[in-house]
């Protein structure tokens, strides 16, 4: 599933052909993904001024010119990307966008898990959940040490869940415990601050490394403009069980937490 940097380089990508175009045509060619493609969305899309591209989450936000916001999220496989009006239609183009300078902008998604709505600003929260952005200044080692309180769920788990800090899911959250030296099961209530501290330093490196790399391309993720990101060929554990580590040769481990695929060294991380 793309994850904050995948959803970050799509809105820096998408950004300068956006801003200031007006939406001419919107063509819903299949309204079956996640929460369902409102009726009223082309409606609501069409003939307004596209504003500022944003990102929240896991989801970018785009600033309509009536105050309104149209949201989408990738799901699993989606893609959103900018072509000339001469693209050739793919199978599981859903969503079609005109813009004023002819181009489209192309929403791609087989697994129909993505979200595409056109909402009140005020809904926001609502939608993306309401949990400190990583990237904000907000982000904290006293933030994470508070949220960390009296909470008996792994800290992977912690991390992941968007009600408490939007954007991160379970590639970066092995990656992050990773550099950070922490274990993914370890009980959040029992961090110190000093973990905290570290866990915090090291979202902000690996992520900001991921953007600058363009995201990871595990599967079907492109960028605004179809290119794949290479940040996958920096992961240190995640999908690398049995590959030793980069920092002292132990094979990594895996295990299932909370459901998901965990990668993490037995040695590095405490």
């Amino acid at each position: 599933m793309p994850e904050l940097p995948e959803v970050e380089t799509v809105a820096r990508t998408l950004a300068p052909a956006l801003v200031g175009r007006r939406v001419v045509a919107v063509r819903v060619r299949e309204r079956r993904l996640r929460g369902g493609v409102a009726r009223s969305f082309a409606a609501r899309l069409e003939g307004r001024r596209l504003e500022a591209v944003t990102r929240r989450g896991k989801y970018m936000v785009v600033g309509l010119d009536d105050g309104r916001l149209w949201l989408v999220h990738l799901g699993m496989t989606g893609q959103l990307t900018l072509a000339p009006s001469d693209r050739t239609a793919r199978r599981h183009d859903h969503v079609v966008i005109e813009l004023d300078d002819g181009r489209l902008v192309t929403y791609n998604d087989p697994r129909r898990f993505g979200r595409m709505a056109v909402i009140d600003a005020t809904a926001l929260a609502a939608e993306t959940g309401a949990g400190v952005d990583p990237l904000d200044d907000a982000f904290t080692p006293e933030t994470l040490f508070a949220l960390t309180r009296a909470r008996r769920t792994p800290i992977k788990a912690l991390l992941m869940d968007q009600r408490r800090v939007a954007g991160l899911g379970n590639i970066y959250t092995n990656e992050i415990l990773f550099r950070a030296g922490v274990r993914p099961g370890r009980r959040a209530a029992r961090l110190a601050r000093e973990e905290c501290r570290r866990i915090v330093a090291a979202s902000h490196l690996v992520l900001a490394e991921a953007i600058r790399r363009g995201g990871s391309s595990i599967s079907d993720y492109r960028d605004g403009l179809g290119r794949e990101g290479w940040f996958q060929l920096d992961h240190c554990v995640y999908d690398r069980a049995g590959e030793p580590c980069p920092g002292c040769r132990t094979p990594i481990r895996a295990r299932v937490l909370v459901g998901r695929s965990t990668f993490y060294c037995p040695r590095c991380q405490r």
